[in-house]
């Protein structure tokens, strides 16, 4: 059996937690973990992941290791979660000037101030999922994953496990309490990944309400023709929406209702304990999809106060040149 491709995770919350390690402190912890677990027979059940035995070990490895490295400098800023209160919805058309609704692909690029009519629309960024999509190569890499992918989607570099493995080994860069009470990824680390990388302007917003933190992501996505990133699992998770299909165009109807979303799971192709099969790239997320999986930040670490019980996005704000 494949075990890569059938791992079953346990479904326990989680962001990235982990470290850049030298060869030696990869022994070093390795040594230790497997005399604790029994030697041989530790690292039997270790590689074959029996009872879980492999996922206890990533994550055994990831504490040690974010112990040795220390905390981040003291005086490092973290990227604000902008708190979106949006105004009163309406179904009248926007009076400025706003993109045409496109039945898919790349929106255009001209405004225009002729009347836009009422109709479904559906909008997607990319036409080739397979081609910017990376599979999580550690059980909780999803962020660097999502950056992987969402500067793929730009064009600014591959989609393959050598960027996600070079994105993860920089974290010590961007880390910082406020966004994440466990010293790793957080959607702030995500937002500086990306600028580091050539994607400047994304921010992390908090909506109230799914349906407005939908409408944003689209908008966003629309306005900059640039992918943004859901904060899904109860912020556990990195999904990279690069679409959605909505009853009217976000960009110019206020009230507009975002139906789904065209999704990049790094989980692909494993399986959760709680969340269940993940899909392929690409795959269209009805709503019902989006209730189950598009849930509030809720973290076991600590509170966060701009984000909890919020829904978190991160948005694009730059038009993609």
């Amino acid at each position: 059996m494949d075990f890569h491709r059938s791992r079953i995770d346990p479904g326990y919350p989680r962001l990235r937690i982990g470290r850049r390690r030298s060869r030696t402190k990869k022994a070093v912890i390795a040594i230790v973990v497997l005399g604790l677990v029994g030697g041989s027979l530790g690292a039997a059940a270790i590689a074959t992941n029996t009872l879980g035995a492999g996922r206890l070990y990533e994550r055994f490895v990831a504490k040690v290791d974010r112990f040795l490295a220390g905390p981040p400098p003291a005086d490092r800023t973290t990227e604000e979660t902008i708190v979106v209160t949006p105004g009163p919805a309406t179904s009248s058309p926007s009076q400025t000037a706003s993109l045409p609704p496109v039945a898919s692909g790349r929106p255009s690029a001209a405004p225009t101030a002729t009347p836009v009519p009422r109709v479904p629309v559906d909008v997607d960024i990319v036409t080739d999922h397979n081609a910017v999509f990376v599979h999580e190569i550690h059980v909780t890499w999803c962020a660097p994953a999502g950056v992987t992918m969402a500067l793929a989607v730009l064009g600014k570099g591959p989609a393959n496990a050598a960027r996600e493995t070079e994105i993860e080994s920089r974290i010590h860069e961007w880390e910082t309490y406020q966004d994440s009470h466990n010293l790793d990824w957080g959607p702030s680390a995500m937002v500086k990944a990306l600028a580091a990388y050539g994607a400047p302007g994304y921010q992390v917003r908090a909506y109230e309400t799914r349906a407005d933190a939908l409408r944003g992501a689209a908008q966003a996505i629309a306005s900059t023709n640039s992918p943004a990133i859901l904060l899904a699992w109860r912020g556990a998770h990195t999904w990279v929406m690069t679409g959605y299909r909505a009853t009217a165009d976000p960009l110019v109807f206020d009230d507009a209702k975002v139906i789904g979303t065209y999704i990049l799971d790094p989980w692909y192709p494993d399986v959760s304990s709680i969340w269940g099969p993940s899909d392929p790239p690409g795959t269209f997320q009805d709503a019902a999809e989006m209730v189950r999986n598009f849930l509030p930040w809720k973290r076991p670490e600590g509170s966060y106060p701009a984000r909890d019980g919020n829904f978190i996005v991160v948005v694009p704000t730059l038009p993609r040149p």
